[in-house]
């Protein structure tokens, strides 16, 4: 990705001059150079792999008697049967302690299900071979054989007690220094405490204050305030082995901010919590903590993920977070260490295992719960299988229990100095200006991702192509907001639908998202009814903790919708739009961030708000909103000469122009010759972005279609090249991976 320069001194430059049309003497862009290989980045490298089949069993009673059948599979089995692994512990000699959870989901399902932890020996597969098989060598069986417990469990008259799914939910361990385990789980939650062959040597320790639907000890109609679950889903250990970190999963149920999670801190020597915590923010209200490691300097590594799995995956990472530094509203500060998405493959381990097992390798499995740094520093990742309901790799098959191993190697990536654009994500692959869209893009390379902002009744910001919805969501199946559909005069036009300022955000995310051409793009539809609106913030997040296959922040350029009609009905956009970059720290001349808008006036504003480069949209007909309300006759044409342009460059760094302003369509559809107008903004000061391209033929020009078939794929690469050739700095595209290997070697 170009590097990001402050444009304020030529702004500055271009207004002195504007009143003179002296455009020549407006310095051009300063372009970072367009070096084959930028600067030394860790890609994250698949170098080994092991799995576990679904369908292995282990010695023990029959089990999943009320399982849910699922993929082929119905239960009872003859044995025990391991649902994948929800935590590890590296033994430092080749093996590692995995443990299940509590079997099926539930309480009312897992009393056949007995409680333990695995001793197991991946052969790893690697560039130098192995059968990426794993061998279990033995288990401990998690038992109260004590009677520590004073409350009833599924095997309360037997001398050994063995603990069982219905007693407790296991979901994380670790091992103290002295040998024994402490495992986080989910029903109290609690923290239990075992001896090294799986004894209880305590009374569960419960969290003060805090009590799931499954709690034994929760009173009658006691309100629980931790939600069926979501507990202590993971648990690291310091370094010194002094103190523990469990991690509530998910949000408390009376928290006004549905994406925080607390960390908490347990001090191992006074067996007692020391009440320091710590707020961290999910990416989305949704997501869930899978599991957390401790690394030196006090940081921990925390999963993070969604319940989507195979192509619906949206957030499948580990973040890096530092427990001595919290933000301004007083999360601690967490940064990208992995998206298990994003894996190169170079060797081709696991090729052929299903989805995500190509060259770019991925765990896109719905339980992602297992994260351990090896000594070596590579981590280990893992999932819980959920048997026999996941089939992420392969449709109708169960998951298998898999282990990977990444390195971080040092690559030299291959630099263009044309950006890529991510055109409402990734649009052609998955239903627009979604988180969905939005990873898809950053997981094709895209250098930025652009969010269409608009507002809700309440003022927030969210991310749509248009305050109209009825054609992105399934509102219109919502009867609860029959009465809202109405008709509005939005910009001159008269518009019959549901629209976002008459929604607060909590209806707005009682919707999911759909495909705006489903005719067009089957595909991406295939995904409606899966994914929230997001808002700006959750936005900026994402972007902000991501990060570009170049090694570099992933970038956003918002585009300000129709801000002349809200401030018209009281909503502005520019002012919470310029706080919420504040409030992310991306509110600074160097943040890798665009703000666009198709009218001027705001623009202007803009400019006088924030340093961040601003983008005038310039369409190939009409004229902007506020031009037309304040009786100016200028039109998008207008903009666009010489004259215009210098304007332009007074309060704007970049000129978004509609492909058809960079080279128009000849009478035969084919491309015409380019116009002036490249040069002239590079005249001026400016950059160009071209928009938008998309695959399918009809977008295409006719030397570029591939058949009569309107939606059928087309040849998008050749078209961008052209463009490229006539000197674009950016495009806007649907399809952000055809876009980078298209600009890949331009100029």
């Amino acid at each position: 990705m170009k590097r990001i320069l402050s444009r304020r001194p030529q702004r500055l430059a271009a207004a002195a001059a504007a009143a003179a049309v002296a455009v020549s003497l407006v310095p051009a862009p300063a372009l970072a150079a367009n070096e084959k290989g930028g600067a030394p980045v860790d890609e994250p490298t698949l170098v080994a792999r092991a799995t576990l089949s679904a369908d292995h069993l282990e010695e023990g009673p029959p089990s999943g008697a009320l399982a849910t059948p699922a993929n082929g599979r119905t239960g009872p089995w003859e044995g025990q049967v391991i649902p994948g692994f929800s935590a590890m512990i590296d033994n430092g000699d080749g093996t590692f302690w995995a443990q299940p959870d509590n079997g099926f989901g539930s309480k009312a399902n897992s009393a056949d299900f007995l409680l333990r932890s695995y001793l197991v020996r991946p052969d790893w597969e690697t560039a130098e071979g192995g059968s990426g098989e794993t061998a279990v060598e033995r288990f401990i069986s998690y038992n109260d054989r004590d009677n520590l417990l004073d409350f009833p469990i599924v095997n309360e008259g037997t001398e050994e007690r063995l603990l069982t799914g219905a007693d407790f939910d296991i979901e994380s361990v670790v091992r103290a220094k002295d040998g024994t385990f402490w495992v986080g789980e989910e029903f109290g939650p609690f923290l239990l405490h075992f001896d090294a062959e799986g004894t209880l040597l305590e009374k569960p320790y419960a969290l003060e204050g805090a009590k799931s639907p499954q709690n034994p000890y929760l009173s009658a109609g006691e309100t629980p305030r931790v939600r069926s679950s979501r507990g202590f889903e993971a648990l690291a250990i310091s370094t010194n082995g002094h103190y523990l970190y469990p991690v509530v999963e998910g949000a408390y149920a009376d928290d006004a901010d549905q994406r925080r999670r607390e960390i908490l801190e347990f001090d191992i020597r006074a067996g007692a919590y020391t009440g320091r915590t710590w707020s961290y923010q999910a990416d989305q209200e949704a997501n869930v903590i899978g599991d957390a490691f401790a690394v030196r300097g006090g940081d921990l590594l925390l999963v993070e993920r969604d319940d989507f799995e195979g192509e619906q995956a949206v957030t499948k990472r580990v973040y890096r977070v530092a427990l001595d530094s919290v933000d301004d509203d007083g999360y601690v500060e967490k940064t990208l260490a992995l998206d298990a998405l994003r894996i190169a493959n170079p060797s081709g381990i696991g090729a052929g295992d299903g989805y995500g097992t190509g060259e770019v390798f991925s765990l896109p499995v719905q339980s992602f719960e297992t994260v351990v740094q090896l000594r070596g520093g590579d981590l280990l990742i893992g999932n819980d299988n959920n048997y026999p309901g996941n089939d992420a790799r392969v449709p109708g098959t169960p998951d298998d229990t898999e282990f990977a191993v990444v390195s971080f190697e040092k690559t030299r990536p291959q630099v263009s100095a044309v950006d890529v654009i991510g055109h409402r994500g990734a649009s052609g692959y998955r239903p627009e200006h979604t988180l969905a869209a939005y990873e898809t893009a950053i997981l094709q390379c895209a250098d930025y991702i652009e969010p269409d902002v608009v507002s809700t009744k309440d003022g927030v910001l969210v991310a749509r192509h248009e305050n109209e919805i009825g054609g992105t969501t399934d509102v219109a199946a919502h009867p609860e907001f029959a009465d809202r559909r109405t008709t509005k005069v939005i910009d001159g036009v008269s518009v019959t639908g549901w629209f976002t300022e008459d929604f607060t955000l909590a209806e707005l995310r009682t919707l999911r998202a759909k495909e705006r051409v489903p005719h067009v793009r089957p595909g991406s539809a295939a995904y409606d009814g899966l994914y929230l609106i997001p808002t700006l913030d959750e936005v900026i997040d994402l972007a902000r903790h991501s990060t570009t296959c170049d090694g570099e922040p992933v970038g956003i350029a918002p585009e300000t919708k129709h801000p002349t009609y809200f401030d018209g009905i009281g909503l502005s956009l520019e002012e919470p739009l310029v706080a919420a970059l504040e409030a992310d720290g991306m509110n600074r001349a160097d943040a890798p961030v665009v703000i666009q808008s198709f009218e001027t006036g705001n623009l202007r504003d803009l400019d006088a708000m924030t340093d961040v480069r601003i983008a005038q949209l310039a369409n190939s007909s009409g004229a902007p909103f506020d031009l037309r309300a304040a009786g100016d006759p200028r039109t998008y044409a207008d903009l666009v000469t010489p004259e215009g342009l210098a304007e332009i460059a007074t309060y704007a760094d970049i000129l978004g122009a509609e492909k058809s302003v960079v080279i128009p369509r000849a009478a035969d559809g084919t491309l015409a010759e380019p116009t002036a107008v490249v040069a002239d903004a590079h005249a001026a000061g400016l950059e160009v972005h071209g928009w938008t391209f998309r695959l399918e033929n009809q977008f295409l020009p006719a030397e570029f279609r591939s058949s009569a078939d309107p939606n059928a794929a087309g040849d998008l690469a050749g078209e961008l090249r052209a463009f490229v050739d006539a000197g674009l700095d950016g495009v806007f595209s649907d399809h952000p991976d055809v876009a980078v290997e298209a600009v890949a070697d331009a100029r």
